[in-house]
């Protein structure tokens, strides 16, 4: 099958996440183009037998440029199939209410979502994670992914159960997209910054210019906290909710970690629920 992944990535855990799903696709055979979707755009759809759509969940939806991204794809000749990847911080079933929007904005392009895939990955907003439990998240995803691939191959359809009220909730958490322009306009350069352009160059809606030397933040933020999360020098204070500022990328490669889990209380069993089920799925699968 020839495949077509767009993804759109904050700080990197959902393109981990979709480079590992494409390499698992290639391995069975397939050919698979993987896209960025704040990058120009220049696939012909038609061309392709599966879709594929990656996201990390903001406030239990898919990002605001993930949804535009969806908007301006042309309508199919006929329907086709597609499937959706998405990662959170946490494994509430509330995320499960995050495709609902972007389901609905598939469907009118004549694309039928049959698959969902959500997968955990560590928080670049809210508090960090430490390190050990970021290396068991990702190394989670990565024994389960390839059962995913399998599932998804074999033409089983899988979709994540919402939740009771699921939509009017998801419709009410969309007030992040406003949410997220106007804490946007509140950034700030902090005097740590060397104005190296980095934060300009990667953020995904052109948002950050230097206007006379100074950082300046526009309307456009959808608080993917890219520029904030991956400033070398901690730099960017991001408005309203600086106190949930995670600065610096994880190390997915360090097991041993002893850094105390100062949050090791927060949603407990929502976690331990999450890796019991993989483990229990991986299990099942060795034992075939």
């Amino acid at each position: 099958m020839k495949i077509l992944i767009c993804y759109f990535s904050g700080t990197g855990n959902t393109k981990r996440v979709v480079d590992k799903f494409a390499s698992c696709l290639e391995e069975k055979g397939n050919s698979v183009v993987v896209r960025r979707v704040e990058q120009p755009f220049n696939e012909n759809l038609e061309e392709f037998d599966l879709l594929g759509f990656g996201y990390p969940v903001h406030a239990f939806n898919a990002p605001k440029i993930m949804l535009d991204f969806v908007k301006k794809l042309p309508k199919l000749l006929k329907v086709k199939e597609a499937f959706i990847l998405n990662t959170s911080g946490e494994p509430l079933k509330l995320n499960n209410i995050s495709s609902i929007k972007l389901t609905s904005l598939l469907k009118k392009k004549s694309i039928a979502v049959n698959n969902e895939f959500h997968y955990v990955m560590p928080y670049n907003i809210i508090f960090r994670h430490t390190d050990k439990m970021a290396f068991r998240m990702w190394d989670t995803a990565q024994k389960i992914i390839p059962l995913d691939v399998k599932k998804l191959l074999n033409g089983e359809k899988t979709k994540l159960k919402k939740v009771f009220l699921g939509r009017p909730v998801a419709h009410l958490m969309r007030i992040e997209h406003w949410g997220g322009r106007f804490n946007g306009k509140h950034y700030k350069m902090l005097p740590e910054c060397v104005k190296c352009g980095c934060c300009v160059n990667i953020c995904p809606t052109k948002n950050i210019t230097i206007e006379n030397g100074e950082l300046k933040f526009g309307k456009k933020c959808i608080m993917c906290m890219r520029c904030s999360f991956l400033c070398q020098k901690n730099a960017i204070k991001i408005g309203f909710f600086n106190k949930w500022k995670v600065n610096g990328a994880y190390n997915f490669n360090n097991p041993n970690d002893t850094t105390e889990d100062m949050h090791k209380r927060y949603c407990k069993k929502a976690y331990e629920r999450y890796f019991a089920d993989c483990e229990k799925r991986i299990a099942e699968e060795n034992a075939l």
